[in-house]
């Protein structure tokens, strides 16, 4: 039995990056043999072996992507059968390095370039993509001729009948990616995107009013949204907000263009449907949703009345959910910022809301529920309290805009 490192510890280890997990194939032995040393088989169609004391993955060389060959397979072989070049790479006992698709050359040139065997999952597609916001920052870039792949296969629709479960695996873990935005462009290029996110890359040509978006481009845009959330918030749910926050303005009739009156509404129920159709967590959706719909109000805080003020309040389902507030202010802050020309604005209306919200939530609900007497006037006068501190806080922040004004 012969034991080697492979995949992405050896890459990271090559390229001189911390290695997070370890992942092992064993060759000159059977499942068998496995188990009877302790290690336990999870998986069916291709099973692994967990080591009975790290718990670390060991894997068999495989023939096929879905299943062991009964027969002996080399461990050559099995690396071809893996998704990338810098990926079908092991290292053996004695630090050899096996690399049968000159992985090695490609992370030289800082090159993501597909296998023979890529096209066995279609998934990989999105997979490369990832890989190339993951190393965006060390100079990675992707191999024309595996874009000219993915494209080929999204034309054949192999891209068309992928698991949304896994679909939304892969983008879920791009969000965390510091240069998640290259994820998005990576699939608009490689005509993917078209297929898993088709509300995202109808995006791309849409014109708005150069006044307020000097990029012009929506779909422009929304990668500058994306870039800028990603450099403000580690937080994945505020990068998806802000990935999707202007759906809407992919349906603006042709008639009215470049304005998009109304677009707001529209992205609400497009994202709807969208995080049906992607099984995207309710978290993640619940957050998304009133961003669509209130991220212009956010723009607009101070020429707003109270009434809708406090509708931005509880349309975030903020007073239950708090965290909700600041990621929502995240996202706009990241909209703003999102522009060509503007990516160091200030955001002065997300300290206004701030100071808002700290109001809304500072009306004592039970001390009214104490003094009512009638039950349902209780909603009545916890509305008509918060409305009043909303003013209060209006007026306020207005003085102190007009004495900086006047200094």
């Amino acid at each position: 039995m012969k034991i080697y490192l492979v995949g992405g510890a050896v890459r990271d280890r090559l390229l001189g990056r911390p290695i997070t997990e370890r992942d092992w194939l064993v060759s000159g032995t059977t499942p068998e043999q496995l188990t009877a040393l302790g290690y336990q088989q999870v998986g069916k169609d291709f099973p692994v072996f967990l080591h009975p004391k790290t718990h670390e993955e060991y894997a068999l060389p495989r023939a096929q992507r879905d299943n062991i060959n009964s027969d002996p397979v080399s461990i050559e072989e099995d690396l071809t059968r893996r998704d990338l070049t810098i990926n079908a790479l092991a290292q053996g006992p004695d630090g050899e390095i096996i690399d049968p698709c000159s992985g090695k050359d490609d992370l030289k040139n800082r090159i993501l370039r597909h296998t023979p065997s890529f096209a066995e999952d279609p998934i990989r597609a999105l997979r490369l993509a990832r890989f190339a916001a993951r190393y965006h920052g060390l100079g990675f870039h992707i191999a024309a001729e595996s874009k000219q792949r993915v494209q080929q296969m999204a034309a054949d629709g192999d891209l068309d009948n992928l698991v949304a479960e896994r679909v939304w695996a892969e983008i879920a873990k791009a969000l965390t990616e510091e240069h998640a935005h290259i994820f998005i462009k990576a699939l608009h290029e490689m005509n993917v995107l078209a297929t898993i996110m088709p509300e995202v890359d109808c995006l791309f040509g849409v014109p708005q009013q150069k006044y307020y978006h000097p990029e012009i481009d929506t779909g422009l845009h929304t990668l500058l949204t994306l870039q800028q959330a990603c450099q403000i918030s580690s937080d994945p749910q505020v990068r998806f907000a802000a990935l999707v926050h202007d759906l809407g303005k992919g349906t603006t009739p042709a008639r009215i263009l470049p304005s998009h009156h109304g677009h707001e509404e529209r992205g609400a129920k497009l994202l709807k449907s969208l995080c049906k159709r992607l099984r995207v967590p309710n978290a993640w959706r619940d957050l998304a949703i009133p961003v669509a719909r209130y991220h212009l109000h956010c723009h607009r805080a101070f020429e707003l009345r109270p009434k809708t003020l406090l509708k931005i309040v509880l349309g975030l389902d903020a007073l239950r959910h708090p965290e909700r507030f600041e990621q929502f202010l995240l996202v706009c802050k990241a909209d703003v910022r999102g522009r060509t020309g503007m990516e160091d604005r200030e955001y002065p209306q997300a300290d206004f809301l701030r100071a808002l919200y700290q109001a809304v939530i500072g009306v004592d609900a039970a001390r009214i529920s104490r003094s009512v007497s009638e039950p349902r006037h209780i909603a009545v006068r916890l509305h008509r309290e918060r409305l009043q501190v909303i003013r209060q806080i209006k007026e306020l922040w207005d003085k102190q805009e007009l004495q900086v004004k006047s200094q």
